[in-house]
């Protein structure tokens, strides 16, 4: 296959790559081929910077299709092939009346992407992450061999898969816990809070009651206003709360989008202070001082932006950074000095939420940590923007804080050894399974993550 251009979701900084779909089958038989820039599987390439790339090297995207999912009602499990989509998997299981054990805020991320992220949801405070209910998997090693790894089957090697991104080995089939659940719709409530200091106190007050729930909140606003927010917390809805039709048949289950975005957005885009400014007042004032039992959708809840295909458009040709970090609950007015000074810079986001995290687990690349955790999505072309960042990086690494791979497009390597303090017990195991650093990415090399990668850094 000819070699292709490849970016994340934040459409910055592509690079070219020889790329091959094939299935998990023959995954082994093109890892004696690899070159020194090594090899990555990709999935859905929704992380936002460059974990799903290897420039010059080998991009292996597996062709699973939601056939192979085995689901063992009575376990409460399902097996499945790496490559099929939380989209696909719910499709399947809903109607059977199971929910994924986590999802993060799109539904088009692969199982495998799943495990390599370690992603999280609004449940993190309860439930952890989606690496905390693998049962098991299979992993295709750097030599070809294919093993079963678990919690208790080579627990080293397989947390340093969980959140590993990709550079232990490759994901090719995993059996995940799943929830139970009796409808496919969630009640839920929804509160206004006028600041930042009244939302957290919400959310540290009452977030525990609640399996869900996460925070939108305006970074333009200022003075009285700063971070003023809109909280949305929810449960999975009986079949007994729904009326009508909808308890006819309470596990129906349908997750359609609505639209997708051109590819001719103008350059730089339809995200500035201005559209900005209009959308966080519209979406403000459109919630409800307080609203209790509503019922919505699963899609509506979880995924609101899957509605609208290809989104990231929005952002224009230069793209966009998502920037995530958490730090513990003690350093809380660490997130409102990064709300203030987003602020004060005037730079334009509309996806800024604010979360909170439970327990960590034992994977020593997982991002969750108890705390507070903020995402901010920003133009990438914004006026000393670099600067901006680079400023909340020390007060986020000072505070004992970190930053989230699947979302890094910024950071350098230093802040990941200060922000990951298990770096060097996870490159043992890497290096370990993969001495000659078959497995690597562009953001290996860039953040220099192996042995490998840095000596590979270009």
């Amino acid at each position: 296959m000819p070699a292709q251009s490849l970016h994340g979701w934040g459409s910055t900084n592509p690079t070219v790559a020889d790329v091959r779909d094939l299935t998990s089958a023959r995954l082994a038989s093109v890892l004696s081929a690899v070159g020194p820039r090594g090899a990555l599987v990709r999935g859905l390439g929704r992380s936002y910077g460059d974990a799903a790339q290897n420039s010059g090297g080998l991009v292996l995207r597996l062709a699973d299709t939601v056939h192979g999912v085995v689901l063992d009602p009575d376990a409460g499990t399902a097996t499945v092939p790496a490559g099929v989509s939380l989209d696909d998997l719910l499709r399947l299981i809903v109607p059977h009346g199971f929910f994924v054990p986590v999802t993060p805020g799109t539904r088009f991320v692969t199982v495998g992407g799943a495990i390599a992220s370690d992603v999280h949801g609004k449940n993190h405070h309860l439930d952890g992450t989606f690496g905390s209910h693998v049962r098991s998997m299979r992993l295709v090693m750097a030599d070809g061999r294919q093993v079963t790894i678990g919690p208790d089957h080579d627990p080293q090697l397989f947390w340093a898969t969980v959140g590993g991104i990709g550079l232990t080995g490759a994901i090719v089939e995993a059996t995940i816990g799943l929830i139970p659940i009796s409808s496919s719709r969630m009640r839920v409530d929804t509160s206004r809070h006028d600041n930042i200091d009244e939302l957290m106190a919400a959310m540290a007050d009452g977030d525990d009651g609640y399996r869900y729930s996460v925070a939108w909140l305006d970074p333009l606003a200022t003075g009285a206003s700063l971070g003023r927010s809109v909280l949305t917390r929810g449960d999975h809805a009986s079949a007994e709360e729904l009326s009508g039709r909808a308890r006819r048949d309470p596990l129906a289950y349908a997750a359609a989008q609505r639209a997708v975005l051109p590819a001719l957005v103008p350059s730089p885009g339809l995200i500035n202070r201005a559209s900005v400014t209009a959308f966080n007042e519209l979406w403000f004032r459109k919630a409800p001082r307080r609203r209790v039992g509503e019922l919505q959708s699963i899609p509506a809840f979880f995924h609101p932006l899957d509605a609208i295909g290809r989104w990231n458009r929005v952002y224009g040709r230069r793209g966009m950074i998502q920037f995530q970090f958490v730090v513990p609950f003690g350093a809380g007015d660490v997130v409102r000095t990064v709300v203030q000074r987003l602020a004060e810079h005037g730079t334009p986001s509309f996806l800024s939420v604010l979360k909170r995290f439970g327990a960590a687990n034992p994977a020593p690349l997982s991002f969750p940590a108890p705390g507070w955790t903020l995402a901010i999505d920003v133009p990438a072309a914004a006026p000393g923007l670099a600067e901006l960042l680079y400023s909340f990086d020390d007060l986020i690494l000072d505070a004992g804080g970190r930053h989230y791979f699947a979302k890094d497009a910024h950071t350098v390597p230093e802040s990941i050894r200060r922000g990951y303090q298990r770096l060097a017990e996870w490159q043992q195991i890497r290096q370990r399974v993969d001495p000659d650093g078959v497995w690597q990415s562009d953001m290996s090399r860039r953040l220099q993550l192996s042995a490998k990668s840095a000596t590979d850094h270009r």
